[in-house]
């Protein structure tokens, strides 16, 4: 436990999917500290010694756990949930993989991968790919949220307007998050922690990498949120800017298209270059590679553009 925790919650007190009636594993005053201990969000069925048949076995019943759930005294329907994020303390290990099915290019990469990571916790110096690739890191938690309304148990997979598998990398240490809340409590969890992610997430997988997460829970009351919102506490881009960028674009009037086309420009860009497997590339790029929407008021086509940072190979 950390020394300015208030709590632990424990790695086996974790829950799948979201659902209002899952008893509290924690009951805290607004203030409290914690330290969360978070499964990676394959639940360990992938591990060091995992190869790509694992993939093919995945049990996704058993995907994206979060730890929780935290039941704040006070919160209520209106409020928001004022989430400091103070720190993260990574394991070491992680992987990436391309699922058949799942990510922006599922049509084009049909066939299970996986990429194992190993990095160094401490330090967290960029992360080896291959012979000559080294992917910065930054942790962060994908999955953090709180309880709908609705009735019933409801899938992980999809965010929320109350958080969820929001994904951004940018909830990193020193950042500050701000929740609605639809039930009493609250009832916040984490999880889906990611040593390190590109904006969108493209393959569907990050680096993602068991880690514990500390967090302070607090109350805004009245806040009457219609979405999440969060400020940054400086930079959020310092840890990939250093040798610039590659960019691809996509030019339409349809920005899922726009995305396809600029993903799959990059991903046969550093495949060519660097002479590696198109899956490769692609589960690389969704680890560092950021989209962006460029342009949306020229109409009828709009650009998005995907940066690739070059410092990942210079």
């Amino acid at each position: 436990m950390c020394k300015a925790c208030d709590y632990t919650i424990h790695g086996r007190q974790h829950h799948f999917g979201w659902d209002n009636t899952i008893e509290p594993a924690l009951r805290v005053a607004p203030g409290a500290t914690i330290e969360f201990e978070c499964r990676d969000s394959s639940a360990g069925q992938l591990t060091p010694a995992s190869t790509v048949e694992d993939v093919k076995t995945l049990d996704f019943s058993r995907i994206n756990p979060v730890s929780g759930p935290i039941f704040v005294e006070g919160a209520e329907l209106g409020d928001a949930l004022k989430v400091t994020i103070e720190g993260f303390k990574p394991s070491g290990f992680g992987w990436t993989a391309n699922i058949p099915g799942f990510g922006l290019l599922a049509d084009q990469f049909t066939n299970p991968a996986l990429t194992i990571w190993s990095y160094d916790p401490q330090s967290l110096s960029p992360a080896a790919f291959g012979p000559h690739g080294r992917v910065p890191l930054k942790p962060f938690a994908g999955t953090i949220g709180n309880a709908p309304a609705e009735a019933g148990h409801h899938s992980v997979v999809p965010p929320r307007r109350v958080g969820g598998n929001l994904d951004i990398r940018d909830l990193s240490a020193g950042t500050v998050l701000y929740l609605p809340v639809e039930v009493a409590g609250a009832l916040f969890s984490v999880g889906d922690t990611h040593a390190a992610q590109g904006d969108g997430e493209v393959c569907g997988t990050a680096i993602e990498s068991p880690m514990n997460t500390v967090l302070t829970l607090d109350l805004v009351k009245g806040a009457n949120l219609k979405m999440p919102r969060f400020t940054t506490a400086g930079p959020v881009t310092r840890h990939l800017d250093a040798k610039g960028y590659e960019v691809t674009t996509g030019v339409g009037p349809d920005l899922m298209t726009g995305a396809r086309q600029a993903v799959a420009d990059m991903v046969e860009l550093l495949a060519g270059r660097y002479n590696l497997a198109p899956v490769d590339a692609y589960m690389l790029v969704s680890t560092c590679g950021d989209l962006r929407i460029s342009e949306i008021v020229d109409m009828p086509n709009w650009v998005v553009s995907f940066y690739f940072p070059r410092v990942v190979f210079e």
